[in-house]
């Protein structure tokens, strides 16, 4: 959420606890398509997963598709808003690492530079304040010493690994190798360190798919490299076929979401895009593949490619027939300031992120019971200072977006290789593609691209008689198999 306000501090993390105080494409509406049209691809969810799976047919010469977006334009989770004057990211804001000398490119870098995405580098760490309920009270050491636990924590989430160990929550993890938070201050590190990365927090998360390889004790560790890559993610890991540590925030007025759409006019004709068309029926069989539509109408189509997000697949907003086979830790913790040099100076913006539970709690209030704790929380920080009103606010409830179901993915607990699996191989010609189908990149915008572009590969060469190979499904995941 974001609030509009004047002298705020660069970058805010707070310690409290109720335990211890210390562009748009053109494109066709639902009615411009026939209720019988039957196409060789149908692409469902118009954000990076969906666009460049459809660049990617276009490029294997394979241009009978459409691309069936809900909302009246591109962009899937990038979501901009007016505030205060300014354009502001309710969704996904960062390009996370960027390209390290001669190695990888993240591909979201390489289409920002290419559509000239207004970008400012993110220095997280050295702009770092921290409060207590007593307001600004440095304990960044203690910051430094959690970045270290979770050094250790990788080192010996690796070495479970290499003996094929059953999985650990990640707070017992942290908890077996003597690292649990014991006051407020140190729940407030932590929760920087790993809550507001997952978005969940370690009891609700794995122990191994959630430590980053990012050590060579760890690398040393594995049975292999590429045994590694099937359950971690590399995203700022440049010899784990990663990028480079940067996080690259966009501050471009027209949108973040501009990217995407300008390279989607690269290629697509209105006629291969449905805008404002909410899918509500998947009928899949070895056949093809219909999509019926919230204005009754529908489309046919001999394979389709969904990138709807893991929550719309978990809940029941979209009915797929047959049925698919069966095999608290504070307030408004971490917060971020846009009235900076190269950000957007003058602007008296400020932006905090809620995770896990908690946000889910905050969606079901309010906008002026949100406004009014936040305040509260702002008012404890800085107890010297009048602060007035927020001039602006905006807080869109991802939870509860029936589009979306959430923000991003993160594996829970005893979630294993073989369970992503099952949740990325295809229904016969229905095939998945987005962030969380990704295994090296789960919640992360390049992973939306990657795994756009590889299933769109898949079904092109279904579609040019080269062979049809189904993903790997696993009847039965069981205890002895290695993660």
């Amino acid at each position: 959420m974001h609030l509009h306000l004047k002298h705020l501090s660069p970058f805010l993390l707070l310690a409290c606890s109720r335990f211890a105080h210390g562009s748009v494409v053109p494109g066709q509406h639902a009615r411009g398509h026939s209720a019988t049209s039957q196409k060789k691809v149908l692409i469902l969810g118009g954000g990076v997963a969906g666009v460049i799976a459809a660049r990617t047919l276009h490029e294997q010469g394979v241009n009978n598709f459409v691309l069936v977006e809900a909302r009246d334009e591109l962009g899937g989770r990038l979501h901009s808003a007016p505030l205060g004057g300014h354009v502001v990211e309710l969704g996904a804001n960062w390009i996370q690492g960027t390209q390290t000398g001669d190695g990888p490119i993240n591909p979201i870098w390489e289409l920002a530079q290419k559509h000239g995405l207004q970008t400012h580098i993110s220095d997280f760490y050295g702009s770092l304040k921290t409060f207590d309920e007593a307001g600004e009270v440095d304990y960044v050491n203690l910051f430094n010493a959690a970045v270290n636990n979770f050094d250790e924590y990788v080192n010996y989430s690796g070495e479970r690994l290499s003996k094929n160990l059953v999985d650990l929550t990640a707070r017992s993890t942290y908890d077996y190798i003597g690292k649990r938070p014991r006051n407020a201050r140190e729940m407030a590190v932590e929760y920087m360190n790993f809550d507001w990365e997952y978005a969940q927090t370690p009891l609700q998360s794995s122990g191994i798919a959630t430590s980053r390889v990012s050590c060579r004790l760890c690398l040393l560790a594995m049975t292999s490299l590429q045994s590694t890559r099937q359950n971690s993610n590399f995203t700022f890991e440049p010899e784990a076929g990663g990028f480079s540590d940067d996080n690259i925030l966009s501050i471009d007025q027209h949108g973040y979401k501009t990217f995407i759409q300008q390279e989607a006019m690269t290629f697509l004709k209105p006629e291969q895009l449905r805008l404002n068309t909410l899918v509500k029926t998947v009928e899949w069989s070895a056949s093809g593949v219909k999509a019926t539509f919230s204005d009754g109408s529908s489309m046919s189509a001999d394979y389709a490619i969904c990138t709807f997000s893991l929550g719309v697949l978990k809940n029941d907003d979209v009915k797929f027939q047959p049925a698919f086979p069966n095999p608290e830790r504070g307030r408004y913790p971490v917060w971020q300031s846009l009235d900076k040099e190269g950000f957007l100076p003058g602007s008296g913006i400020i932006f905090v992120t809620v995770t896990g539970d908690y946000s889910e709690r905050i969606e079901a209030m309010s906008d002026e019971e949100v406004k009014a704790e936040t305040m509260d929380v702002l008012r404890t920080m800085y107890p010297n200072i009048t602060i007035p009103e927020p001039l602006d606010f905006v807080f869109h409830r991802w939870y509860n977006d029936p589009l979306y179901r959430g923000s991003y993915s993160n594996w829970p607990p005893s979630f294993v290789r073989q369970h992503h699996d099952n949740f990325r191989a295809n229904l016969e010609r229905l095939y998945f593609a987005g962030e969380a189908t990704s295994q090296n990149y789960y919640g992360y915008l390049h992973g939306a691209y990657f795994e756009g572009k590889d299933i769109a590969n898949a079904v092109a060469k279904c579609i040019k008689g080269k062979g049809c190979v189904s993903l790997q499904r696993y009847d039965e995941v069981k205890n002895t198999v290695p993660y």
